[in-house]
């Protein structure tokens, strides 16, 4: 028995497929950077801003997720290679149209995350008992060197 898929069958079977391995791999930006785990105390810890500096971080959104370009190249491709040749040499064709596509598509995205920045700010609290502690926020939240601020649950506010 011969089976014969056409292009329709072909697309929906590797968009659903591409589809189903997205995930949400987002991480929570800004996370503290002071080597306190988050469950090891309750209480406030107090000190004063040492330092506040505008950096330029990467954008946390990383390169192993299947993206737009991904989804895009692959279709694209695969109607491209579905145009080549006639039987099983066109369902060749068309299934390395789709790799192919979707290899490009990827690393085109995969270039253009790279070159996105975005601005977070470097606070330095000196605490009450003599140490340095460094954060990493998307905001400066009105803070001024020399403003008492208490850090507390991963949240640093001026009291």
């Amino acid at each position: 028995m011969k089976r014969n898929i056409g292009i329709g069958g072909v697309l929906t079977m590797i968009i659903a497929l591409t589809l189903g391995a997205c995930a949400n791999t987002q991480p929570t930006p800004y996370l503290p950077n002071d080597g306190v785990a988050r469950s090891s105390y309750t209480y406030p810890m107090y000190g004063v801003v040492h330092s506040l500096e505008l950096v330029q971080q990467e954008n946390a959104g990383g390169d192993r997720s299947i993206g737009l370009g991904t989804i895009a190249g692959a279709v694209i491709g695969g109607v491209v290679g579905n145009q080549i040749g006639a039987g099983r040499g066109n369902t060749a064709a068309t299934v390395a149209g789709v790799a192919g596509g979707a290899y490009v598509g990827h690393a085109l995205e995969k270039e253009n995350r790279q070159r996105q920045k975005v601005d977070a700010y470097k606070i330095t609290v000196r605490m009450e008992d003599g140490s340095y502690q460094e954060l990493m926020q998307n905001t400066d939240g009105n803070l001024r060197v020399g403003d008492r601020v208490r850090y507390e649950n991963g949240n640093l506010q001026r009291y």
